[in-house]
Formats: C-alpha cells, structure tokens, sequence
C-alpha cells in the first residue's frame, strides 16, 4: 500500500502522513528532507545557493546518515531551512540525484528502527506525479496562500522562531511561485489525485473526509 500526500507548504500533508501511518502501520517518509539537507548544507557551509553545480555535488553525495544528523539542526525546519530546501529542488541536476533514493523506499519500505514495511506514507511535493505515479492513492492537500503562512507563522513561533507574518507570507508566495514554475515537475496535483482543500477544515474534519478513501483502497 503506497499513499502519496503532496501539496504546498503548511497545507498539512506532515499532520495528514503522520496520521495515516501510524493508523495503518506504514512507513513514513518525508521527501522533502532530501531537499532541505541539501539546501541546509549549503547555507550551513556558506556556499551561494545560486551555486547549482555545488548542490548537485552535495546532493549526490548525501547519505541517510547525513540527513538525519542535519535533521536536528534547528534551521532545518525553520524558514530558511524550508527557503533553501524551495531554491535547491528547482535545479533538475538535484532532483534527479534524489529521485532514485525516494523511488527505491517504495520497493522496500522500512520503519525507522530498520524493520520491514508493508507499504508507506510518501509526504512531499510531486510523489504522486513523479516519485511514486503508481501509487495505490494519491492525496493533494491544499489550502490559500494566507490560511497556510498563518499555520506556518504559528509553528515559528510555538518553536520559539522570531519571524514575522509577513515575511513568512512573502517567502510562501516566493516559495510557491518557484515550485509552480519550475522546467522539471512543477507542483500539481496527479491527474488521479483527489484534491482536499484544507483552509477551513481542522484535523479532524480533513481526517474523516481521507479515512474512507484508503479504506477502498485497502
């Protein structure tokens, strides 16, 4: 069972995977930890993020280990994380030396401690276009530009970030003009996708709208 959630950013696709793989006993794997252990490198190392040769060397050479060792760095899911992570997946070189490692979870799934899945969650921008289009179901989570810099803002500052509303709406605007716009899988949804527009939903209203769809899938 594979479930591809994609989407914007703050749509809620992480609150959305995290659930569903917990609930069914999926692995869960975050694509876009790829991008923002690359970007992060790069501005941890003070290399121009304009530098596409420089990303595409990092991104090839990036390890699993490496990943989850940048993974707790405290800008690694702060907005310049999440900036870096949105200029470096737009350079086709990069994408393409990280598809294979997000293509290959999907033929072995595992859980964190290394044990075997019987499917997995994929939460990222283009897994229901590009990484996985034969998934079982494929999600695209979205929600208005404001809703989601409004969300996004709110967990800064819970995370003891200092931004401001602004500043997280210019970069989410930024942000998603550059996805949308991108030479190399621009972010839409799948031609099969079932699209949920979350901007006035909670959790659980979104929750009960998607349990019934990956019960008919099961």
């Amino acid at each position: 069972m594979i479930i591809t959630i994609d989407g914007p950013a703050a749509a809620g696709k992480g609150t959305i995977s995290s659930y569903l793989s917990a609930k069914y006993k999926l692995a869960y794997f975050d694509t876009g930890m790829v991008y923002r252990a690359v970007g992060l490198q790069m501005v941890l190392t003070g290399t121009d993020l304009q530098n596409q040769e420089a990303a595409v060397a990092i991104a090839r050479n990036l390890t699993f280990p490496q990943m989850m060792e940048l993974s707790v760095h405290p800008d690694f899911r702060s907005d310049i994380g999440s900036n870096a992570a949105s200029v470096v997946s737009a350079y086709p070189e990069v994408r393409s030396a990280l598809l294979m490692m997000q293509q290959n979870f999907a033929l072995n799934p595992v859980f964190a401690d290394g044990s075997p899945a019987s499917g997995a969650v994929y939460d990222g921008r283009d897994t229901g276009t590009v990484i996985c289009p034969h998934a079982n179901l494929k999600l695209f989570i979205t929600a208005t530009t404001e809703v989601r810099a409004m969300r996004r803002y709110k967990e800064f500052l819970q995370k003891g970030i200092i931004t401001s509303y602004d500043k997280v709406l210019q970069d989410m605007i930024a942000r998603d003009e550059r996805d949308s716009k991108r030479s190399t899988a621009p972010l839409k949804p799948a031609e099969d996708a079932v699209i949920i527009d979350t901007s006035e939903l909670d959790i659980n209203a979104v929750i009960a709208t998607i349990i019934p769809l990956v019960e008919a899938k099961l």
